[in-house]
């Protein structure tokens, strides 16, 4: 799953839960646009997006010795969301 997406679904499960929570005022098309461009990364942020990732260790792993570069193992422990 894209990190934004999950990210984006955690807050809205974390703002759904709170009973006192309130509906914000309604915006229109131009200001969400110009939220969104607000919050979306920078290219120069979001650098890690641009590597080609291997989601098989195995395959990373043959890659590495053929080419005889290190492994960068980016791993995370519990639910993605944070929700453990």
């Amino acid at each position: 799953m894209n990190p934004r997406i999950a990210f984006t679904v955690g807050i809205i499960a974390i703002t759904s839960t709170f009973s006192d929570a309130r509906c914000a005022d309604s915006i229109s098309p131009k200001e969400f646009l110009v939220l969104k461009q607000l919050i979306k990364p920078s290219p120069n942020e979001d650098k890690w997006a641009q590597i080609p990732w291997k989601i098989s260790l195995w395959e990373a792993r043959k890659e590495a010795a053929r080419l005889g570069k290190p492994i960068l193992l980016w791993e995370m422990d519990g639910h993605p969301l944070g929700c453990t």
